[in-house]
C-alpha cells in the first residue's frame, strides 16, 4: 500500500531475507570475509553467530550470490529442536537423497554415495544449519561425525553453523572439544552503529527507487537507532510501520516526533511490555492500524467510484450525436 502512495518500485523493510537488500555494514563485510576464508579451507565448520534479527540468514543468501553455484551441492537445515538421528535425516534428505524406510548405517551409506557422487561432478558439499543454538550435544556430534566421512582422502561436507548467541556456550562445552578444532572461522555479528544504521535505511530506500519521499528528518533516523539499538529486522519492522502510518496520515516526511510514537504503538501492538526507552507515548487518538487500514480503503473506494463516474460521464459525451441541439437556458423570471 505505502509504496503506492510514495512511487515506490518495491516494499524495502521486507522481513523476508533477500540478498537484494544486502547492506555491506562493518560487521557484514567481516563475516563474510569470514566465510569466504571458511570456504576456501574446503572442510571443517564456520560458526556464525548474531542476536535475532541481525541478517544471519540475509548473510548467506548473500553469499550465495557470491559463489559459483554449479561448483556447490548444497543442504539446508532451519528446524534444529530434534534428535541427533532426526537431524541426521533431515542433513541427509536435504541434499535430496530418499529417506524413505531406511536406518542409519543406510542413510550413512546413502550419503557418502552422494558425496562421491557430487565430487566426480566437481561438485562440493556445503551443509547450512540454522538455529544452531537449539541442538543439543549429541545432535553436534552426529554433525561431527557427518564431517569424518570422506572421499579420496579429502573431507565430504563442509558445515555452515548460524546461531544466537547462546549458541557459543554450548560450543564451549568440555564434550564438544573435537568438534571445536574442526571450526576454521568463527564470527559473531553485532549490531548496526547509529550512522550504519541511517545508512542501511537509505540503502534500502535507494533500491526500490526512493526519491526523497519521504523525507526523512536527520534526528528521525537517530530515534530509529534508539528504538531498534541497530538490529537490522527491528529497522525494518519499525520503518515499514513508519512509511505505512505516514501513507495512512498523507504525510510526506518522517520525523523524530513520529518515530517514538509508532515505536511506542508497535510495542503495545505486539505485546512487548513498557516502550522503548525514550520513546513518547502514543499519540492520543491514534487508531489501531487495522481501522486506520480500513479508513484508507474506504478512501480509496470513494475515489475509485467518483474516477468511474467521470470514466461513465466521458463515454457518454463520446457516444452522444454531435449535432444534438444544445439545450436552451430556462427563461427567468
Amino acid at each position: 500500500m505505502y509504496e503506492t502512495f510514495f512511487h515506490l518500485t518495491g516494499i524495502p523493510f521486507q522481513l523476508t531475507p533477500d540478498s537484494r537488500f544486502f547492506f555491506g555494514s562493518a560487521g557484514h563485510s567481516r563475516a563474510i570475509s569470514h566465510l569466504v576464508y571458511g570456504l576456501s579451507q574446503e572442510e571443517g565448520f564456520i560458526v556464525i553467530t548474531g542476536e535475532v534479527g541481525a541478517g544471519k540468514t540475509t548473510l548467506v543468501e548473500h553469499l550465495w550470490t557470491r559463489l559459483d553455484r554449479a561448483s556447490y551441492a548444497v543442504g539446508r537445515v532451519v528446524t534444529t529442536l530434534v534428535s541427533g538421528d532426526d537431524l541426521l535425516r533431515l542433513a541427509v534428505t536435504s541434499f535430496g537423497i530418499d529417506d524413505a524406510g531406511a536406518d542409519k548405517a543406510t542413510l550413512l551409506r546413502r550419503f557418502e554415495a552422494m558425496v562421491r557422487a557430487q565430487r566426480q561432478a566437481g561438485r562440493r558439499c556445503l551443509l547450512v544449519i540454522d538455529e544452531a543454538q537449539n541442538l543439543s550435544v549429541a545432535t553436534l556430534e552426529e554433525l561431527r561425525m557427518l564431517s569424518n566421512i570422506t572421499v579420496d582422502g579429502r573431507a565430504s561436507v563442509q558445515t555452515i553453523l548460524l546461531g544466537q548467541p547462546q549458541f557459543r556456550p554450548l560450543l564451549a562445552r568440555s564434550e564438544l572439544e573435537q568438534l571445536r578444532q574442526r571450526v576454521l572461522a568463527s564470527y559473531h555479528l553485532g549490531p548496526l552503529s547509529e550512522a550504519e544504521t541511517r545508512q542501511y535505511i537509505e540503502h534500502r530506500l535507494r533500491l526500490v527507487d526512493w526519491a526523497d519521499d519521504p523525507h526523512w528528518h536527520d534526528d528521525a533516523f537517530a530515534r530509529v537507532f534508539a528504538a531498534t539499538r541497530g538490529i537490522p529486522r527491528r529497522v525494518n519492522t519499525l520503518c515499514g510501520r513508519l512509511l505505512l502510518f505516514a501513507a495512512l496520515d498523507e504525510t510526506h516526511s518522517i520525523t523524530a516526533a513520529m518515530v517514538e510514537a509508532t515505536a511506542a504503538e508497535l510495542e503495545q501492538d505486539l505485546g512487548a511490555g513498557a516502550p522503548t526507552a525514550g520513546a513518547s507515548p502514543a499519540r492520543s487518538g491514534a487508531e489501531p492500524v487495522d481501522r486506520r487500514l480500513s479508513a484508507i480503503e474506504d478512501r480509496l473506494g470513494r475515489q475509485d467510484q467518483l474516477l468511474r463516474r467521470v470514466v461513465d460521464l466521458l463515454d457518454s459525451l463520446a457516444d452522444a450525436p454531435e449535432d444534438r441541439p444544445r439545450a436552451r437556458a430556462a427563461p427567468q423570471p
